[in-house]
């Protein structure tokens, strides 16, 4: 139904006579993707006579049309003073930074892959939420001595990430329209517990295996921001029980997954060149 018609004399055309303006028409339904419904009313001739043209189109995204992109994601994703909060851990520096990786040729946030595929699109960074050493379950590495120890059998030498994990950081994007969830590599390499596909009624224990924190993952992603577009970025050279899990989850909740591939690294993490090729193929998905 729209709600409000108004039709107002804006200025004397050349020839005199008026020319007629019109306000914007709103409908009081949502439209398919979120926004609102809205109509706009042509301008009338000289002589008097005029023309109502209804035109509906679907508004997203920011007033000038920009997308809002946000990241959730381990190292791969970080870089000094580009993150949410100054408490998530860093693993790129400036290069003249005195905690620069040293083997690894990233030393500047342009050159992460992130913020390559942001200024291609013209985009805005809506939130970093990023943290190194991040897993997607609360299951950590064993060689961190920092926390307290996965209280989960079988596991217990494990450190407790639940702080750090995906699953914790999920609710703190933003208002993004796209979500780009780059993860999975340190619950592959810290030998996080795969444990079994549940798509619901999570419990604690169940949230410090893979599956289940993964399925939560995409749960709450898809619940706190129904709008927004998300692709899940998997890393190359991780073990196939996490592949695999990928796979199965993001086609259940309708996720879309990209493989990544021939991804150069340094230290086991992107170089330039590395950054430049994730870039690449997370542009040739998102265009």
């Amino acid at each position: 139904m729209i709600t409000n018609i108004s039709l107002r004399n804006s200025r004397p055309s050349p020839q005199g006579g008026s020319w007629w303006g019109a306000s914007l028409l709103h409908s009081s339904r949502l439209s398919p993707l979120g926004g609102s419904w809205w109509g706009a009313v042509s301008l009338g001739s000289r002589w008097g006579a005029f023309l109502l043209l209804f035109i509906s189109l679907p508004l997203w995204g920011k007033p000038d049309g920009g997308l809002r992109i946000s990241i959730l994601g381990d190292s791969y994703s970080t870089f000094e003073g580009c993150l949410a909060t100054d408490s998530n851990e860093v693993w790129y520096y400036p290069m003249d930074s005195p905690e620069h990786k040293k083997g690894n040729d990233v030393g500047e946030a342009s050159q992460c892959w992130w913020s390559i595929v942001i200024k291609e699109l013209d985009a805005t960074l809506e939130r970093n939420n990023s943290f190194s050493g991040a897993t997607i379950c609360r299951s950590g590495y064993a060689k961190d001595k920092s926390g307290d120890r996965v209280p989960l059998k079988g596991y217990e030498q494990m450190c407790d990430y639940t702080n750090r994990s995906f699953i914790s950081r999920s609710n703190a994007l933003g208002n993004p329209d796209i979500i780009l969830i780059c993860g999975g590599t340190n619950d592959s390499w810290c030998g996080a517990p795969i444990g079994d596909y549940v798509y619901g009624n999570w419990t604690d224990l169940q949230l410090y295996t893979f599956r289940p924190a993964m399925a939560k993952l995409l749960s709450d992603l898809k619940q706190h921001y129904p709008t927004a577009r998300l692709l899940f970025m998997l890393n190359s050279e991780l073990k196939e029980s996490i592949n695999e899990s990928v796979h199965t989850i993001c086609r259940h909740y309708g996720v879309e997954c990209l493989d990544l591939q021939d991804i150069d690294k340094q230290r086991g993490h992107p170089s330039k060149k590395g950054m430049k090729a994730i870039a690449k193929q997370v542009l040739k998905r998102l265009k």
